[in-house]
């Protein structure tokens, strides 16, 4: 999969594909439901699938402080997207002259002269343009001037109810874990490159890779039962994520304990899938009162982890 940033970036191979705009943040299973409306079209023009979307999200450029969690950072996304076989993303760095494009500009500078798409799919409540005026009537018109061809998907639902990126923070805001991975489609993941912290789960006993949340919103936080993608294979894992009370860090961070694992991992990508949630996270007396707690939470996820989670 390539990554196109911006509009400068785009190349003659980049254009006349099809294509699909949104913030895609989760990549969930309504989100799975118009990349496979994609790759069936793609197959049939034999061209290119294109997914654009936009960093930071617009929601975060407008509301920075009350923005919604995200479910992935643009590197989760990416790596969602190429597991649904995605051929190409264009990402737009949505800033104040995004913003404030027409929806007429959008069509034009975007999608005809920069990626001169095809054929355009988009979700059944797709809004653009300054002002969210541009609607999907509005890229149907343009489409017959511009000769594309344009269509909608029909909203997926589970137990008769709108998936949604909204709808999956919601379930995580009730620590509904189990839930939200089935509207995910996917175990709700996090991935980074570990960090040097300040060894203190190696003074403990349980050695953690420390990995920088990427997000000022957390969609979860606390103690949960986890698996970790590195060498080649799965490792069972106790995840916190949180800003760790007991050594008063305000930073979010995820510390994750590899259980029966030893090796140096700084420096290295881990992707960590979220399977069970154990407890809260809080402020321990002591530290050994935290060493006892990281004991009771390693022996907990032992027994809940089955060979599934763990096989190569």
């Amino acid at each position: 999969m390539q990554l196109i940033r911006g509009l400068h970036n785009i190349r003659p191979a980049h254009q006349g594909c099809v294509a699909t705009i949104g913030n895609f943040d989760g990549v969930h299973c309504g989100h799975r439901a118009i990349l496979q409306s994609l790759r069936a079209r793609a197959c049939q023009q034999n061209t290119r699938t294109c997914v654009i979307t936009f960093e930071p999200l617009p929601r975060e450029h407008f509301h920075q402080d009350s923005a919604p969690a995200r479910l992935t950072t643009l590197r989760e996304k990416l790596f969602l997207l190429e597991q649904c076989q995605v051929d190409q993303v264009l990402c737009l760095p949505f800033d104040h002259r995004l913003s404030t494009i027409s929806a007429d500009d959008f069509v034009t500078n975007i999608l005809v002269k920069g990626l001169n798409v095809r054929y355009l799919i988009v979700g059944d409540d797709f809004r653009f343009g300054y002002g969210r005026r541009g609607s999907f009537q509005h890229l149907v018109k343009r489409g017959q001037q511009y000769g594309f061809a344009v269509s909608d998907t029909e909203t997926v639902t589970q137990a008769s109810e709108r998936i949604s990126s909204t709808r999956i923070r919601q379930a995580l805001d009730r620590s509904a874990l189990t839930e939200a991975n089935q509207l995910l489609g996917h175990p709700l993941i996090m991935m980074g490159k570990v960090r040097r912290g300040q060894r203190l789960g190696r003074q403990l006993g349980f050695p953690t890779a420390n990995i920088c949340a990427g997000r000022h919103n957390l969609p979860v936080k606390g103690v949960y039962v986890a698996r970790v993608y590195h060498g080649g294979r799965w490792h069972g894992a106790v995840a916190n994520l949180g800003t760790r009370p007991t050594v008063s860090s305000n930073k979010p961070w995820l510390e994750v304990h590899l259980l029966d694992f030893t090796g140096d991992l700084y420096g290295q990508l881990l992707r960590v899938e979220f399977i069970e949630k154990l407890r809260d996270e809080k402020k321990f007396e002591s530290l050994p009162a935290l060493r006892a707690a990281i004991a009771g939470d390693a022996l907990n996820a032992r027994r809940l982890i089955n060979h599934s989670f763990c096989a190569d």
